[in-house]
């Protein structure tokens, strides 16, 4: 209880980064072990291995789309619950969870193992990395009903009091990630295979780990009998949150998609796989963004449900702040060390010699995207989904699809195009975001 009480009466910024640091330290964590795997595949199995990864991406992103879908908006309407007091349907809330994951989980696995090539094959995928891409996500496929359950409940688990033990989740699934990457790659010879295994294997882990605090009878949210039926209300209530994050995946994987074709038809394999690198660049810092956000959203959605308006708002300005911060080192790096970044994922010098440019006109907007991020996830968290998934497709339908397509033209070169197309895409972003955080202002006013 002191836990959950704690979100409407602890000073905020003692508060944020009580909640955000764990998130922060996972999601880093998490990121990394996305470098690591990439760079175990990119030695392991070669640059068109790395390159596969890359059009398998939007794929994987949509497996996790439906995942956030019940996950994070669960985990909103959880904080509102405990910040209304209303226990018994904030646990009704965790049943739903897991029910929900179960059921779309399984039908993606359907979906995605009956159609996997002719999807990879939209997605980007060429007659020399299909193989690579159809090999790794089979064994993800088989894998995704304990990844959807992973994510709901690392979610669930911050909303419930809990940040240091999603924490812990987290790390426990990447450190069994990075020891049994090696193994699988290399000393078995698996290739992308046994990178796809060891993902599943440390998330079913992860898993086992978070069931022992949600099934400890001392919890004010945990399992037991009487949760598990579907609520109508809840699982509306949920999805419609949780649509903001859905749809911002699904339109990040088209996105994708578009860039990739466009890549593949402009500069080919080492054109996608030059787009791997930037994106596992800017993902490291983009999830440490992600942790702040997850450290905000209880402390927002429960002072927003206990209607201590100025406290959602002084989360949602440190936020921002940080989130600023975080996103100026990518722009450093990028701009001043795109070679040095190159060389982590590969010894190529062509991969290395066709990174550089698009590197430094990718993050030239870097400074900015933070604040997107954060104003996207307010609307979130206080359950106006409305307008979070409004915020959720402008960069990707209103801006970037159109611009991906019609920027080459403007170009001697058309791949400058595709690449220019993504900083402008995240400038006219975030100018939307500011109009639209100042016509919500009405949400922040006590009713008199």
């Amino acid at each position: 209880m002191s836990r959950t009480t704690e979100l409407g009466t602890a000073p905020v910024h003692k508060l944020l980064w009580k909640y955000a640091l764990p998130a922060i330290i996972a999601m880093t964590v998490s990121s990394l072990y996305n470098i690591v795997d990439s760079i175990y595949i990119g030695h392991g199995c070669g640059a068109l291995a790395l390159g596969a990864l890359t059009v398998a991406k939007p794929f994987m992103d949509i497996c996790a789309a439906f995942g956030s879908l019940v996950g994070v908006g669960a985990s909103s309407l959880l904080a509102i619950y405990l910040g209304e007091k209303d226990y018994d349907h904030a646990n009704r809330v965790l049943g739903n969870v897991i029910v929900l994951n179960i059921i779309l989980s399984a039908v993606v696995m359907v979906v995605g193992l009956i159609w996997l090539d002719p999807i990879l094959m939209a997605f980007g995928a060429s007659k020399d990395t299909l193989l690579f891409a159809h090999e790794y996500m089979e064994i993800i496929l088989y894998g995704n009903i304990l990844t959807h359950i992973y994510f709901g409940l690392n979610a669930m688990l911050r909303s419930a009091g809990h940040p240091r033990f999603s924490m812990a989740a987290t790390i426990v699934a990447v450190v069994i990630n990075i020891i049994l990457d090696p193994i699988f790659i290399f000393a078995l010879g698996m290739g992308v295979r046994g990178a796809a295994l060891a993902t599943v294997i440390s998330q079913g882990v992860a898993v086992i780990w978070q069931f022992t605090k949600f099934t400890d009878k001392n919890e004010l949210v945990r399992f037991h009998r009487g949760i598990w039926r579907l609520n109508r209300h809840i699982t509306s209530r949920a999805l419609a949150i949780g649509m903001s994050p859905f749809l911002y995946n699904i339109a990040h994987c088209f996105v994708v998609i578009i860039i990739n074709n466009q890549l593949k038809n402009f500069g080919g394999d080492m054109a996608i796989a030059s787009y791997g690198v930037i994106n596992r660049l800017t993902f490291v810092f983009a999830m440490m963004v992600m942790g702040l956000n997850q450290g905000m959203q209880p402390i927002a959605g429960y002072n927003y449900g206990a209607r201590q308006y100025d406290r959602v708002l002084r989360s949602f300005y440190l936020t921002c702040a940080y989130a600023t911060g975080v996103m100026g080192i990518v722009f450093f790096l990028g701009e001043c060390c795109p070679e040095l970044v190159t060389r982590m994922f590969t010894h190529d010098p062509v991969l290395i010699a066709q990174t550089i440019k698009p590197m430094r006109i990718i993050c030239s907007t870097m400074l900015i995207i933070g604040f997107q991020m954060v104003t996207g996830n307010l609307f979130t968290s206080i359950g106006k989904a409305g307008k979070s998934i409004f915020l959720s497709l402008t960069r990707q339908v209103l801006y970037l699809i159109p611009l991906t397509i019609w920027m080459p033209m403007l170009f001697a070169d058309p791949l400058d195009g595709v690449w220019w197309a993504i900083p402008v895409s995240d400038a006219l972003a975030a100018i939307t975001a500011v109009i639209v955080l100042l016509t919500a202002r009405k949400y922040f006013v006590p009713a008199k």
